[in-house]
């Protein structure tokens, strides 16, 4: 490889581009899909990502990974689920002298073929065209086989739900296997700088912070209507290394969806007790953790209802998502909360922290 100066580097971008064939499976994860795996999804997975070489310390942190964009298609195999269109901001992680990648990949999907109810009632797994995204992947990949011509191969999970954004929401996963070919534009580069011994510490003092969620959601009943929610929170933090950080916090949820709900239990003939006074509020406790990538980072979050006065999918909830932080101070981010599979909402939120 051919080593440039620190300054050259910084100016330089280095680029690569990958192409995948994938053939797989949907996993049952509910039984209320079984009718909808009736094949074997196969499709393609194009990417472009920029390299890294450990430049920034963020990059040498994480052993100079890549990121960039891919697109999906992604072929369902089913009568009813029909085809899908993915695009998706992606991490490419290296291991084992970079032979091993793990990718990450979260984006926004398009499906012609959700769910209605007249012509489409079958597909209870996607309500909606537009679907959020995410896809994992593990393969052993080489560069630079022959030129800047490489080969990978490898395993991947692709996650398509509307989060509850309509009903219904059954959601798919799809164990795949895919093999490809990537290409380095550039097949000189510049060699890999490590992180020093030591230099992910850095641990800093208690946060605080306040956060506002919101976003449209509708229950499981199908055609119940689309509502607002609102959430309110406060949280405290802890910066344990230039890495991860853990949480503690509290919210207060407005939901209308679960207000029309409990009034539509009410009415009907379910013999659970509802009578449609019941309070739609809840309020949670949560833990949790923060991957820190440059300004990105990556969230999860186990919580617990203390506050709970309708029987709802149950008392734990869970959080994962993304955050980018503007400044050092305001932040954003987009996160699915769910209780174990079964999401609730996706959520977009501002946060201020002290």
């Amino acid at each position: 490889m051919l080593v440039h100066s620190v300054q050259s580097q910084e100016d330089k971008k280095y680029y690569s581009f990958d192409v995948n064939n994938f053939y797989g499976t949907i996993l049952k994860h509910n039984p209320d899909i079984s009718h909808l795996i009736t094949g074997h999804p196969s499709g393609v997975l194009l990417s472009v990502n920029r390299k890294t070489f450990g430049i920034k310390e963020w990059e040498r942190l994480y052993n100079s990974p890549d990121y960039g964009f891919s697109f999906i298609y992604q072929d369902m195999d089913n009568e009813f689920l029909g085809q899908n269109f993915g695009v998706y901001l992606h991490y490419n992680f290296y291991f084992f002298k970079r032979l091993l990648m793990f990718r990450l990949g979260q984006g926004l999907a398009y499906t012609n073929s959700p769910y209605d109810e007249d012509d489409n009632f079958r597909n209870v797994a996607y309500g909606s065209h537009f679907m959020s995204s995410t896809f994992a992947m593990l393969n052993l990949k080489k560069e630079n086989i022959l030129g800047g011509l490489g080969f990978q191969m490898g395993l991947g999970v692709i996650h398509y739900s509307n989060a509850n954004f309509k009903a219904p929401n059954k959601s798919t996963n799809t164990l795949v296997f895919n093999a490809g070919f990537n290409y380095v534009l550039d097949s000189q580069y510049p060699e890999y700088i490590k992180k020093e011994k030591g230099e992910v510490r850095g641990s800093e003092p208690f946060g605080l912070g306040f956060i506002f969620r919101s976003g449209i959601n509708e229950s499981d009943v199908v055609g119940s209507g689309q509502f607002p929610f609102y959430t309110f929170a406060v949280f405290a933090d802890k910066r344990l290394n230039k890495k991860s950080s853990v949480q503690l916090g509290a919210e207060l949820f407005f939901s209308k969806a679960l207000k029309r709900f409990i009034e539509f239990r009410s009415t009907g003939d379910f013999e659970d007790g509802t009578t449609g006074e019941e309070d739609s509020k809840r309020v949670g406790i949560s833990i949790g953790h923060e991957l820190r990538i440059n300004k990105v980072s990556l969230l999860t979050q186990l919580g617990y209802y203390i506050y709970y006065p309708y029987d709802f999918e149950g008392q734990l909830y869970n959080r994962f998502g993304l955050r980018y932080y503007a400044s050092k101070n305001i932040f954003g981010s987009v996160t699915v909360r769910s209780h174990a599979a079964k999401a609730e909402a996706v959520e977009f939120s501002i946060g201020y922290r002290l």
